[in-house]
C-alpha cells in the first residue's frame, strides 16, 4: 500500500527554502510513500460568507481528503506560522466533523533565520492539537535559511538536513501505519 502524503508549504515564493525542503522530500520519499505538494497560490483567505468554495479551495480540500498523512513546511513570520499554511488548515477544518484532518499523522519541518523556524513549528503544534492532528515528536527538522544550506533557488544542499528529512519521512511512514492500526 502506498502512503499518500499531502505536503503544504507556508511560503508562496517559488524559490522559498521551505518549498525546497518539500521538493527534496518529494524526490527522496521512501519506498511506499508518494508526496504531492499542494498549490496554495490561488487559495483565498477563509471566509464563511463565501456562498461557493473557489475552485482552488475545492482542489485543496480534495487533496486533503485523499491524503493519508500531511507534511507541513512551516516558515517563521514574526515568530509564528505563515498565514498561507494556517489558512489551508482553516479551510480544511471547516468541513463537517473535521473529517479531513481528524486523526491524521503529520510531519513538520521548516526553514527560517535564526533558530530555523522552531518558534513557528511550536505554534503549529498547538494548532495541530486543536485540529486533532497527530504530529510526530521526533525527529525535528529546523533549517537555517541563511546558513548556506540552500542554493539561490531554494534547493537544499546540506547533507545533515537531507539526512534529517529522510529520517523524518521514515518516521512519518511508521507513524501513519501505527495510527491506522485497528483499535482493540
Amino acid at each position: 500500500m502506498t502512503i499518500k502524503v499531502l505536503a503544504i508549504c507556508g511560503s508562496l515564493r517559488a524559490r522559498s527554502t521551505n518549498r525546497g525542503l518539500l521538493r527534496f522530500a518529494q524526490a527522496n520519499a521512501p519506498t511506499g510513500m508518494k508526496i504531492h505538494i499542494a498549490d496554495l497560490l490561488d487559495v483565498p483567505f477563509y471566509n464563511a460568507d463565501l456562498a461557493e468554495k473557489p475552485a482552488a479551495v475545492s482542489t485543496l480540500l480534495q487533496e486533503f481528503a485523499e491524503a493519508d498523512a500531511l507534511l507541513l513546511a512551516c516558515p517563521e513570520y514574526n515568530y509564528s506560522l505563515a498565514p498561507a499554511l494556517k489558512n489551508a488548515l482553516d479551510w480544511a477544518s471547516r468541513e463537517p466533523d473535521n473529517h479531513l484532518l481528524r486523526g491524521k499523522p503529520v510531519a513538520i519541518l521548516g526553514s527560517a533565520g535564526g533558530m530555523g523556524s522552531s518558534r513557528s513549528q511550536y505554534h503549529l503544534r498547538q494548532v495541530c492539537v486543536y485540529l486533532d492532528l497527530h504530529p510526530l515528536n521526533k525527529p525535528e527538522v529546523f533549517a537555517n535559511a541563511f546558513s548556506g544550506a540552500f542554493d539561490h533557488e531554494g534547493n537544499l544542499l546540506d547533507q545533515k538536513i537531507q539526512d534529517n528529512i529522510r529520517q523524518l519521512l521514515q518516521a512519518l511512514s511508521l507513524w501513519q501505519k501505527q495510527l491506522s492500526l485497528p483499535v482493540g
